[in-house]
């Protein structure tokens, strides 16, 4: 199995850089805000690795709503966000990916780069971009060990069977499940003979990365059973605090403007897939930075081990996603890649997952009000889409690998592709399997 890892770096553009940047990313677009995946500056299908890339300028919210606290301004120049998210191995910014990224578009990077602080034409782009590396707090992949070169097999693979399938069935009315799956297997048989279909095996685990993965599923249980006791004793105090804080924090969530909705609308639907870029303050005190670190840390745990083949809790329909911690921990960036229109993508989590957006999001200044974390907060639908509104940063530019592929689409090639791998079915597996196509 091969694991999917993730990069991005961050850095503050010089004063004045913003429009020139934007010419620059524009140019790498087919449509408004969408990759050609040949342009000429960072030629993202070069990467047969590469799931997901995008470019994005962060800046804080309008109207410094750090201010509703009273406090002074903290500044944040606009800053230039690179993301993207690989099959492995992670080897640092000196091997592996970000070896090939830095060979094959190395040019293409400097040009954008040079609208950043601190990069000029001698910079080293490799201790650069490692130097201003931001990780993510907790980040999560639909389908842990699913490669871009898996994907695109398993499709071409079931379009393939459907194809045959159809002959096959008009054909032979009369077969067994089994006796009809063992046709277009023995099709599948003839089809990789003759190279007209690749289904490459699964490469061998990373020893290395198993080795971490197992330490982790093991050490946070155990840290998080050594901290029980503390939390025990706490808890009052903690939860005191906590609905002190809910009952006062104010709520900041205008009505966005029609011309800045229609201007993000623009980057979106280009595809079955999109993207969702948000940037804002953590809300101020030692209490809420720890409590969105301390959740984040559970967040990432769960993504990790228990929501890693298909499905965030209820909801089915994100690729990857990430929560990252910028500025000493007191702004969070936000980033995902999921199927369907964004009111659908809010919807799905209001509708189900309520109380999971309102654990981490509601630590974030104007989030609609809740109560111990849970309660409230994105139920009050209105309130929830504004605050997603005024936080929701422009894509400059992003890729997807496989356009036109849902994750429900994904999910169900695995599942043919699976059966293909299977010595023998039974009738019911047989029917099943058939059915997928």
């Amino acid at each position: 199995m091969t694991p999917q890892f993730n990069f991005m770096v961050l850095a503050p553009l010089r004063a004045d850089a913003e429009a020139a940047l934007s010419s620059v990313l524009s140019s790498m677009n087919a449509s408004a805000g969408v990759a050609d995946p040949n342009n000429g500056i960072v030629p993202f299908a070069r990467f047969d690795r590469l799931h997901f890339a995008r470019f994005v300028v962060l800046r804080a919210p309008e109207g410094d709503d750090i201010s509703v606290y009273g406090l002074p301004r903290r500044d944040f120049p606009p800053s230039l966000a690179f993301l993207g998210d690989y099959d492995g191995p992670e080897e640092g910014f000196d091997g592996g990916f970000m070896k090939e990224l830095v060979d094959a578009a190395g040019p293409g990077l400097r040009r954008i780069f040079a609208f950043c602080e601190s990069f000029d034409a001698d910079t080293d782009l490799v201790r650069w971009m490692e130097q201003h590396a931001a990780k993510p707090s907790a980040r999560y992949v639909n389908w842990i060990g699913r490669t871009v070169r898996e994907i695109r097999e398993d499709d071409a693979l079931r379009h393939a069977l459907s194809t045959h399938w159809e002959l096959v069935r008009a054909e032979c009315g009369g077969l067994s499940p089994q006796q009809l799956s063992r046709r277009l297997l023995d099709f599948v048989d003839g089809e990789r003979q003759s190279g007209r279909l690749q289904l490459t095996p699964p490469a061998a685990t990373p020893g290395g990365w198993q080795l971490r993965n197992w330490a982790h599923l093991i050490g946070v249980p155990i840290a998080l059973l050594l901290m029980t006791p503390f939390l025990i004793i706490a808890s009052p105090l903690l939860a005191l605090r906590l609905r002190s804080l809910e009952k006062t924090d104010p709520e900041l969530a205008p009505r966005p403007g029609e011309p800045e909705l229609r201007s993000k609308a623009a980057l979106e639907d280009h595809d079955f897939t999109n993207q969702f870029s948000a940037f804002g303050d953590i809300k101020p005190g030692a209490f809420r930075r720890n409590t969105v670190m301390f959740l984040l840390w559970v967040l990432d745990y769960a993504a990790r081990h228990v929501y890693n083949h298909g499905y965030l809790t209820r909801v089915q329909t994100i690729h990857f996603a990430r929560w990252v911690l910028v500025d000493e921990n007191r702004r969070m960036f936000f980033a995902s890649n999921y199927d369907g229109s964004l009111d659908s993508y809010m919807d799905d989590f209001i509708n189900k997952v309520a109380w999971g957006i309102n654990l981490v999001f509601s630590n974030g200044v104007g989030f609609p009000r809740t109560k111990w974390l849970l309660v409230g907060g994105a139920s009050y639908e209105q309130k929830y889409n504004r605050f997603l509104h005024r936080h929701q940063r422009p894509t400059a530019v992003w890729y997807k690998a496989y356009p036109g592929l849902s994750v429900a689409d994904l999910n169900r090639n695995t599942r043919v592709r699976q059966g293909v791998d299977q010595p023998r079915m039974s009738d019911k597996e047989a029917r099943e399997w058939l059915s997928l196509l």
